[in-house]
């Protein structure tokens, strides 16, 4: 079921109007709905409780896909681990729900205190993406007296078939340990004082639409598992990553969580290993609108710009990977419908949300940008001095601010201070 939603002519999250959200909170403004978030939760669960594979499996939120405590609350509630790329999101983790010992490590460059603030925190694992880094862990571990639990990471050269900026399964890719070097880094691993080796990891890449790439990447890890057992390394967990994809044009079909984790569920029945999952986008990306106002109309010779007070600050996507977000107004409206570019006011020609819209618009109105809940807020920022916006959750007809506006206080407090009189 779609919880955004139009009735009467107004556009709804779930059964409250979203021009009741931007009256009390103002725009730019996210909105999230927790009946979706539930829904996409519900996908993965209930698929992998009846799977015999699947029964001990723990699906770990990437919480760089929006990292609001709420929700991270919320999932945790339902019994997910966290995925994180950084000692910042550990500290999220922290904050929303206290326990650490479902938290994977993910990411390339993990700094010393990083390690450390993990290790003392008791995770679950980190993912090691190289040989330094291993080493890394090794001689923090030991100077900690701890032993820490390593997946590696291995890179199959497989192609998600996704954007570039987004595909990670490749050779020419920063992430992870190449397939070939692998069972050589194991080996050494196996042999460090201060490690305790825990799985294998494996994340392609972002917003697959194809279940292929991941299958395949699973057939080179299986081999790899058999090269290991041989060398009397017993590992007790794989790790098949996320990316996932969505829906961004609401005419297209995606393939369900159980067409794409079919396959792996049924290739691991009948071994001893624990599957773990990180998926983000999957969890959150159909859960959010952000809604805008139209500041300004400009007609042009060439091109029509609806110039709106969000901006790419606010949501990134359309200007870093030419990424396609549903528009519509929170309002019908009869008329004849213009073609226009939706920018936003930060003096940048990248600063877009959407390009060439048929709308039929005016200065005041709320636009509606779909599928706004992965990497957005996420990734915004206060270029031009801009607060970031609020955030709020809706169940039902209630209505919740889940993140306060910034202020320009809040962007100035820290350098305040050092400010010359």
């Amino acid at each position: 079921m779609n919880n955004f939603h139009y009735k009467n002519g107004s556009l709804y999250a779930e059964q409250t109007p979203l021009d009741h959200v931007a009256k009390r909170y103002g725009s730019p403004v996210h909105v999230y709905s927790q009946r979706s978030l539930l829904s996409a939760w519900r996908e993965f669960d209930e698929l992998l409780r009846k799977c015999e594979a699947g029964a001990n499996a723990l699906v770990c939120y990437s919480v760089k896909a929006n990292s609001n405590l709420t929700i991270m609350r919320l999932f945790a509630d339902h019994g997910a681990g966290f995925d994180i790329v950084s000692g910042g999101e550990l500290a999220r983790v922290k904050a929303a729900v206290g326990n650490t010992a479902k938290v994977v490590f993910s990411g390339v460059g993990k700094r010393h205190e990083e390690i450390e603030a993990a290790l003392q925190a008791g995770i679950l694992c980190f993912n090691v993406e190289s040989e330094a880094e291993l080493h890394r862990i090794n001689d923090i571990a030991r100077q900690m007296g701890k032993r820490a639990p390593v997946s590696l990471r291995v890179n199959p050269n497989v192609d998600a078939r996704t954007h570039p900026y987004i595909s990670t399964g490749l050779l020419s890719h920063k992430f992870g340990i190449a397939w070939e070097n692998s069972r050589d880094l194991y080996r050494k691993a196996a042999s460090l004082s201060h490690i305790d080796l825990f799985g294998i990891d494996c994340h392609i890449g972002s917003q697959m639409l194809d279940h292929t790439p991941l299958s395949d990447a699973l057939e080179l890890l299986l081999q790899l598992i058999e090269q290991l057992t041989e060398d009397g390394i017993e590992l007790r967990h794989i790790n098949m990553g996320g990316g996932l994809g969505i829906a961004y044009h609401h005419d297209e079909s995606t393939p369900s969580v159980s067409s794409c984790l079919a396959p792996i569920l049924d290739r691991l029945k009948g071994r001893n290993l624990r599957l773990l999952l990180e998926p983000g986008r999957r969890l959150v990306g159909q859960a959010g609108v952000m809604l805008t106002r139209v500041e300004y109309l400009k007609h042009g010779k060439t091109t029509n710009f609806a110039i709106v007070d969000a901006a790419m600050n606010d949501l990134l996507r359309p200007s870093l990977y030419d990424a396609w977000h549903e528009i519509s107004p929170l309002e019908m409206r009869d008329g004849a419908k213009k073609v226009y570019d939706i920018v936003g006011p930060i003096c940048e020609s990248g600063d877009f949300l959407a390009t060439s819209r048929s709308l039929a618009i005016s200065p005041g109105d709320l636009l509606a940008v779909h599928d706004s809940g992965a990497y957005c807020m996420s990734m915004s920022s206060n270029y031009n001095t801009r607060p970031r916006a609020a955030e709020v959750l809706v169940d039902g007809s209630k209505m919740r601010l889940i993140r306060r506006r910034e202020t320009y206080g809040n962007l100035l407090e820290a350098e305040i201070g050092l400010a010359p009189k």
